[in-house]
């Protein structure tokens, strides 16, 4: 039984990994209904205000003739048992009549986490919890800090070379990474709902962060609008800027601060929406920013730079992963553009740690990518 448990919870997993970048600011969940060893439903949340996984599978069984009652529901997180955009799926399950519940993954809010299991026990239902816990929870790591602490997860992302540039002393960056890494950034791009740069990055590039289409993904036209965010504590983007004046301006926020210029400000509010943060130091309050995006359902944050801005979202500790795409060249020169700035850690023992790495080749690059943690206290003792 537990290796069909496993095999049917891994199921599960995959159809949830169908949902994402789609589903925010809801998880991804999937489920998988089986009766007498035979699957008769599948089902997985597609965005937010559809479906749940659970009832998906359910009116896949009822289109193919089959009854859920008595079977075994395997879903990758806990059934939700609050009335929101949709009714509940615990009082779906019971009515169906299944007779077995298996869940990944606990509801990580801790106002809900485990109430569905007594509700579901109440009725007489079986509940197993924990089959593949480790990659449920890995599925929905955003969701989950979201969820928890109110502010968006956060992926710091850069392209550089093998010794950290992401450009020469003369500005020259196009390309650093070949065409595989590019196409692998813009997968995670569609899977934040926002992406961060600095003002510098907008004078040096003009980016447009768009969303573009990539090979075996879903095209953009699928993904929820996606917010482009730009860091400018005095207001300098150009009025001319592709960020600015494209057709995807709606979807752009230029953070100034309290002191930029007023005529500016007022300028760039004719064409896009203007945030206006508190400022420390001279700098915008980062934390400040990142409630303010939590608070409007921002549930996962792609930092993409320059070095200065990398750097204050390390230095300040709202980092939880990074995603570093390495291309086997050496810049050197001590003026060249370092991808990750600002002012640093000063000693070994205050260096952040990397865990759970994970990496592989994209064409000729490589990517990096690894849950930071807290300072190397370990590096003091030596």
């Amino acid at each position: 039984m537990f290796t069909d448990d496993r095999l049917h919870m891994s199921r599960a997993l995959r159809l949830a990994r169908r949902g994402r970048g789609l589903t925010a600011p809801n998880p991804m969940v999937g489920a998988v209904l089986v009766r007498e060893g035979r699957v008769i439903g599948c089902g997985w949340h597609r965005r937010a205000g559809e479906a749940h996984a659970e009832i998906e599978a359910l009116r896949d069984a009822e289109a193919l003739g089959h009854s859920a009652r008595d079977a075994t529901l395997y879903v990758t997180l806990e059934p939700c048992c609050t009335h929101g955009r949709t009714p509940p799926c615990t009082a779906a399950i019971i009515q169906a009549g299944i007779r077995r519940v298996v869940v990944a993954a606990v509801d990580p809010n801790p106002v809900h986490a485990g109430r569905a299991f007594g509700l579901l026990k109440e009725a007489g239902i079986e509940v197993e919890v924990g089959i593949l816990a480790t990659a449920a929870e890995r599925l929905n790591e955003a969701f989950n800090h979201w969820i928890v602490q109110g502010t968006p997860f956060v992926t710091a992302k850069a392209a550089m070379t093998l010794d950290g540039k992401i450009a020469t002393e003369t500005g020259d960056s196009k390309w650093i990474t070949g065409p595989q890494a590019r196409a692998f950034a813009l997968r995670l791009r569609l899977r934040a709902e926002a992406t961060l740069v600095g003002i510098g990055t907008v004078l040096a590039d003009d980016p447009a962060l768009t969303v573009r289409a990539v090979p075996g993904f879903l095209p953009p036209r699928w993904f929820p609008p996606k917010l482009r965010i730009v860091l400018d504590s005095k207001a300098r983007t150009p009025l001319t800027a592709r960020l600015v004046v494209d057709s995807e301006a709606p979807n752009t926020r230029i953070v100034v601060g309290e002191s930029a210029p007023i005529n500016r400000v007022a300028a760039l509010k004719e064409q896009v929406t203007v945030l206006i943060a508190p400022e420390i130091d001279g700098r915008i309050d980062l934390r400040w920013l990142l409630r303010e995006l939590g608070a409007a359902g921002v549930v996962h944050l792609l930092v993409e730079g320059g070095g200065t801005v990398l750097g204050s979202f390390f230095e300040i500790g709202r980092v939880e992963r990074t995603a570093f795409f390495y291309a086997p060249l050496i810049l050197g020169g001590k003026n060249d553009t370092k991808a990750v700035a600002g002012r640093g850690f000063r000693s070994l023992s205050t260096a952040l740690v990397l865990s759970r790495i994970e990496s592989r080749w994209l064409g000729g690059d490589l990517f990096v990518s690894g849950r930071v943690g807290k300072p190397n206290l370990s590096m003091s003792a030596s």
